[in-house]
């Protein structure tokens, strides 16, 4: 650390100073304290260095929540190794995409991921060692997590600037292919005090962790309480049952949410019964009912609504009572902007791509130069998504750009052009667009309006099932529907505005 700089393991030596014995993660029947955490850092770094890792290197994680997933995440910082978070949920060839992409030396998979894992690893040159992370049994003899313990040079300094990268997050594939946007250490401590000071988080606040720790949500608020002192208490996946069981017992104050998240947390606290009464914020992204369920539920709890994104993390962000419908104001650490597509500014009222300047824009594309220089064109990152501002600041979601159109089953992102290519392998299909359509339990839904090959049939059972297995389950369309032909424009490309009236897309 240097005078002015500020890292991840910085607020991890912190927290053990003065948060010692206070409880830092609890997971399943564990809990260890700050001052265990640093230690369980120190040791596990010194594994990491002793398995060859160092500054830069990349380890990669396919596997669930857990305890060892954070102690992963604070080794890596101390040393200046970049985590591959892996969406668990990715199908084969789509895991062996992202671990060729970005080279890892070492990749720690979950029990579940075991057999894939190891398949896919004998596929990637860079992967020198595969190893088990969280809990469960190992497979061919690969090491355990806690195999790399080690106290030999644990008390080791190292010089990490805040700028460094820390993690690679791959965002949804723009044309066919995810990018690993990297974020670095101070990006994220950034974000953490924006999320302490949105929150008003302390030591006393408890974060039910159910998000995925593969997702910049999941990470993000996982490591802004960690950063304020507080508990995290893990899950290795999202159950409401379990959720409201923990909220109670463990006192929980915040968590976040992705539809259908707080429906069904919603569902079973009616067909229960249960003690909320310490929770005091929810945010994230849900319906209108929903979050007015919340509100008779639990009046003292708050829900924040924003604009958000893996390379930017929280642009906007405010209570939903505040402005119903819009994404709040621009963070006390972000500039927005918007601007048309001469990268003109346009005036209030009017829609213009939503442009950020701020310590919390990533570091860039991994490997992809031209990608970046393009989104960071005239000193501003283009977020791709267009929005307005109100006369009082408030900033209201439109839509998103054409040639980053995005759909948002459940939180994750998906663009039409990855699954329109897995939906394209199939021989009976000639033409196919795909869209987003409003769906009451997931936000959104996958849409796929299809022109077949001549003589070719094929049903929409036969087709969703094609496509789950070549891309991530989640991805696959939930409808499917033939027609003849596909809309065009005058230069002879398939006019997507138009379908999306005919079909019933969002804009």
């Amino acid at each position: 650390m240097g005078i002015y700089d500020f890292t991840i393991y910085d607020f991890i030596c912190r927290n053990a100073e003065i948060n010692k014995n206070r409880d830092c993660l609890v997971f399943n029947d564990k809990r260890i304290g700050f001052f265990d955490y640093k230690t369980k850092v120190d040791h596990f770094a010194a594994g990491l260095t002793k398995n060859g890792i160092n500054k830069g290197d990349r380890i990669a994680v396919v596997a669930h929540n857990s305890a060892d997933y954070m102690v992963l995440y604070g080794a890596a910082a101390k040393i200046g190794a970049i985590v591959l978070t892996v969406n668990w949920r990715f199908q084969q060839d789509e895991v062996e995409f992202v671990l060729k992409d970005c080279t890892p030396k070492i990749v720690f998979t979950g029990e579940s991921f075991q057999s894939s894992v190891l398949d896919v690893a004998a596929n990637v040159p860079s992967i020198k060692k595969c190893a088990l992370i969280g809990p469960g049994s190992p497979q061919n003899d690969i090491p355990r997590f806690d195999d790399f313990y080690t106290e030999e040079g644990a008390d080791s300094v190292f010089t990490i600037d805040a700028n460094d990268g820390f993690v690679i997050i791959h965002t949804a594939a723009v044309e066919g292919y995810p990018r690993g946007a990297l974020l670095s250490q101070a990006n994220l401590v950034y974000t953490n005090v924006l999320s302490m000071l949105q929150f008003n988080l302390t030591k006393e606040d408890c974060y039910l962790g159910f998000l995925p720790l593969f997702h910049v949500a999941g990470l993000t608020q996982a490591l802004a309480l960690m950063h304020a002192g507080g508990k995290h208490v893990i899950t290795e996946r999202f159950d409401p049952g379990e959720t409201l069981d923990l909220l109670q017992q463990e006192k929980g104050t915040i968590f976040f949410s992705f539809a259908p998240i707080l429906g069904s947390i919603l569902d079973q606290l009616e067909a229960g019964s249960y003690d909320i009464s310490s929770l005091k914020y929810v945010g994230g992204m849900e319906s209108r009912d929903n979050i007015e369920r919340l509100m008779k539920h639990a009046p003292q709890a708050m829900f924040h609504t924003g604009f958000a994104q893996t390379e930017a993390m929280g642009v906007s962000r405010a209570p939903y009572t505040e402005r119903p419908g819009s994404a709040g104001k621009p963070s006390a650490l972000t500039r927005v902007k918007l601007f048309d597509d001469y990268d003109n500014e346009v005036p209030v009222g009017t829609p213009g791509e939503i442009c950020v300047q701020s310590p919390t824009v990533f570091l860039g594309y991994w490997g992809l130069e031209e990608d970046t220089a393009y989104t960071f064109r005239n000193g501003w990152h283009h977020t791709g998504d267009i929005g307005k501002f109100d006369e009082d600041g408030y900033l209201w979601y439109v839509k998103r750009k054409a040639q980053k159109e995005l759909i948002k089953p459940g939180g994750e992102n998906v663009y039409p052009a990855e699954v329109e290519k897995a939906i394209l392998g199939h021989q009976a299909i000639a033409e196919v667009s795909v869209i987003g359509v409003p769906d009451p339990k997931w936000g959104e839904a996958i849409k796929a309006i299809c022109v077949l090959q001549s003589g070719q049939q094929v049903s929409a059972e036969e087709l969703t099932a094609f496509v789950g297995e070549k891309i991530a389950r989640y991805k696959k369309p939930q409808q499917v529907v033939f027609v003849d032909a596909l809309p065009k424009t005058d230069s002879g490309e398939i006019d997507r505005d138009q379908i999306k009236k005919d079909h019933g897309g969002k804009y």
